[in-house]
């Protein structure tokens, strides 16, 4: 099949046909504009040609005489020739000529109408006489009693006003001719131009490209974002507004800087180098970020890619708690054994009394924390996060304490109020805590579980180093850590989650000069809101 002309190919021939119509157009008019002001310039040249004509005294005088046309005959000649008109013609009122540019012609009847000169009025009009189609004028002669004794006829042939015409027309045509060379050759560069940017492809491609790209960025669940060389939004798709939060709203040539985004994730988007997965937070999301400037030579944008990585995240979360709770019964199972191992050899000592006392006393202290846990919290994944923290802690000799004031009664947490974020919040805050204390000689973790006014209270102290007031805020923030570098993502999420629900996070000094943390979490909704 015949590929279709490209969308630039028809283009050019529509604005070479409209640039042809419309100097064609121009030249028509001009012509005819021309040849009308040329004939209005005859007309009036040759009625103030006959009319002067008329008003001479030498006129009125030969017109009385005997013979007329002896004196009128030179003097007619003089002024046509003067006056650049075709013929002068004197007439008796009869119409009977007295002169003529052809002798000849002199004697015979004039040709044309002279009714109203007669009357006394001057008019003109077009009629073919002996010298072919004409603007000719009629005028009277008055004598002294206002008698008309004579006519006067002054006139220039169509044949000149053409010829005339026809120097004007040359240089109308070449004027036309010009204007339709530099509008084909404007024409074909603009169209060469646009051709080079659509890649020769004609409005049935592009039309299909529009619509392919269209559902590309609306079935791509990842999100895309391309920023022009001022930093200005030049596209985003839907995922991109809903990793980003910008969902209904109106975001399109407006700068990044004014869409209130986390100061990190902006400025990674407005480097000017590649950003390869990096992790950044929004106020409901954690997203990887890849970055890739336009330029050649300047810089044009930037593409930038979002993925959600919130899910992974929490997964990630949890398979570390189960990674804790397996090394926590690892090291349990280690320590029962020796514990085991113990008793025995008490018992082939023949110590049982005392094999008896140690065994007693062991499993008195683990059952205490246990029967503690489960008797003050009684939603079951909170309590089993707590016994495994508490084993964790136990074997890194961190001693770790459930408030007496702690209770999470059966029912109280809502079901908007998501399981899996109030683990990301106390997880994170204990193993923050744990690391805290790991250098102080007597480590120790106390945690609050509790209804508060209408709010779910969570606190986790330690009696660690502490964080001085001014890096209070900036501990926030994702990558900031008071530990090792490529850490500090805890803390965001958890800020991340309180948000989420509509909490607080708060950090103060703990009792024992540490750091605390408090986080409160609505019970209710919001008037308004959905779950």
């Amino acid at each position: 099949m015949r590929r279709p002309r490209s969308l630039a190919g028809r283009l050019f021939t529509v604005q070479i046909v409209l640039v042809a119509a419309v100097v064609t157009g121009c030249a028509a008019f001009a012509w005819f504009s021309d040849r009308s002001a040329a004939e209005d310039s005859a007309r009036r040249t040759v009625t103030a040609t006959a009319a002067a004509v008329a008003a001479s005294p030498a006129v009125r005088q030969a017109a009385a005489a005997a013979d007329p046309a002896h004196a009128l005959q030179p003097y007619a000649e003089q002024v046509r020739k003067d006056t650049g008109v075709d013929f002068v013609t004197i007439m008796s009122p009869a119409g009977v000529r007295w002169t003529h540019p052809d002798p000849a012609r002199i004697g015979e009847r004039f040709l044309g109408h002279t009714g109203p000169a007669l009357h006394g009025r001057t008019f003109a009009e077009t009629y073919t006489g002996t010298l072919g189609p004409s603007v000719r004028a009629v005028a009277p002669v008055h004598d002294d009693r206002g008698r008309v004794t004579a006519l006067v006829s002054a006139g220039i042939t169509v044949k000149q006003i053409s010829a005339r015409l026809s120097g004007q027309v040359a240089a109308l045509l070449a004027v036309a001719v010009a204007a339709l060379g530099l509008g084909g050759a404007g024409t074909y560069l603009l169209n060469a131009r646009l051709r080079r940017h659509t890649h020769g492809m004609n409005a049935e491609e592009l039309a299909r490209m529009h619509d392919y790209h269209q559902a590309t960025l609306h079935a791509v669940r990842e999100g895309l974002l391309i920023l022009d060389g001022q930093g200005r939004v030049a596209l985003v798709n839907d995922g991109g507004r809903e990793l980003l939060g910008l969902r209904g709203r109106a975001v399109i040539g407006r700068r990044v800087r004014d869409l209130r985004l986390p100061p990190g994730l902006t400025q990674a988007l407005l480097a000017g180098e590649s950003r390869v997965d990096e992790v950044h937070l929004t106020d409901e999301r954690i997203v990887v970020l890849n970055t890739s400037p336009v330029s050649s030579g300047e810089h044009h944008g930037t593409v930038a890619t979002l993925r959600d990585h919130t899910e992974l995240q929490a997964l990630t979360g949890e398979l570390d708690s189960v990674r804790g709770f397996a090394e926590a019964l690892r090291s349990q199972a280690h320590e029962a054994a020796n514990r085991l191992h113990t008793v025995v050899s008490l018992i082939e000592l023949g110590r049982a009394e005392e094999a008896v006392g140690f065994a007693t006393a062991e499993l008195q202290l683990a059952q205490a924390l246990t029967d503690r846990v489960v008797d003050a919290v009684a939603e079951p994944v909170l309590a089993a996060l707590l016994l495994g923290k508490a084993a964790q802690a136990g074997e890194r000799g961190v001693e770790l304490l459930l408030t007496e004031d702690s209770r999470l009664d059966d029912g109280l947490l809502p079901d908007h109020l998501p399981t899996r974020d109030l683990v990301t919040v106390l997880g994170n805050l204990i193993d923050n805590a744990m690391d805290a204390v790991a250098a102080t000689p007597r480590p120790k973790i106390t945690v609050t579980m509790r209804a508060d006014g209408g709010e779910l209270l969570l606190r986790v102290g330690d009696c660690g180093p502490g964080v001085p007031p001014e890096r209070a805020e900036e501990l926030f923030h994702r990558g900031v850590s008071s530990k090792a570098p490529g850490r500090g993502l805890g803390l965001a999420l958890v800020r991340q989650a309180a948000r989420r629900n509509g909490g607080t996070v708060e950090l103060g000094q703990a009792p024992g000069g540490g750091a605390e943390f408090t986080v409160r979490l609505p019970l209710r909704l919001p008037a308004g809101s959905r779950a």
